[in-house]
């Protein structure tokens, strides 16, 4: 006769499933490395600083009659100096030559730009697409740090540039983000930690 000790298959089969738990952790710390790392490398390519507009540069010196509107969301650092009497002007567009300048933003007689303030400003100018570009100007003694521009437009997803610095004098300062297209080599690292991830998930699903 023979007889079935149960007692014995239920500890066999509870080593199983206390070695698939160990290795279901094991790999879902290993996936939660790869989404942190990725994270991490995601958020350093992010930072980009204003840097001097190309020596090619320049503004249309034509008045903006286009029959677009933006608006311009400007907030002032904390760290800015209290009030400043400099001329600020504006300059941002696509990437096909769609410019939409403004020669002056600044009224100290309305305490436009001072320390924490935020401005809002109605441009009008050609019709563009998506803004990937932005340049301001400063021209004064006093100096001023913006902390952030942001632009709205009929065809344009909002876009936030953010400064955080003080504007050099006589300069266009900004961003152009016209040309910032990934190379096949940077879609094929930005891919790799998705190919991970869904292995990892394979393998715990086996």
């Amino acid at each position: 006769m023979l007889f079935f000790d149960s007692s014995a298959s239920r500890k066999s089969s509870s080593h199983s499933i206390c070695g698939k738990s160990s290795n279901m952790s094991g790999a879902l710390f290993l996936l939660l490395q790869v989404c942190f790392l990725f994270t991490l490398s995601e958020a350093k390519l992010s930072i980009i600083r204003p840097e001097a507009a190309a020596k090619d540069f320049n503004v249309s010196k034509i008045p903006n009659a286009g029959t677009c509107s933006y608006t311009a969301i400007i907030t002032t650092s904390c760290s800015s100096t209290r009030y400043t009497r400099d001329q600020i002007s504006i300059s941002f567009g696509d990437a096909y030559g769609n410019q939409i300048y403004a020669p002056r933003l600044d009224d100290p007689s309305s305490r436009t730009f001072e320390l924490c303030s935020t401005d809002t400003f109605d441009i009008y100018g050609p019709c563009a697409y998506q803004i990937c570009y932005l340049y301001l100007y400063r021209t004064g003694p006093d100096g001023w740090k913006p902390e952030y521009v942001k632009i709205y437009g009929h065809n344009s997803r909002a876009v936030t540039f953010t400064y955080n610095t003080f504007i050099p004098k006589d300069l266009w300062y900004g961003f152009n983000w016209c040309n910032a297209a990934p190379s096949s080599a940077q879609k094929s690292a930005q891919r790799w930690p998705m190919f991970a991830i869904a292995g990892l998930i394979g393998f715990l699903i086996l």
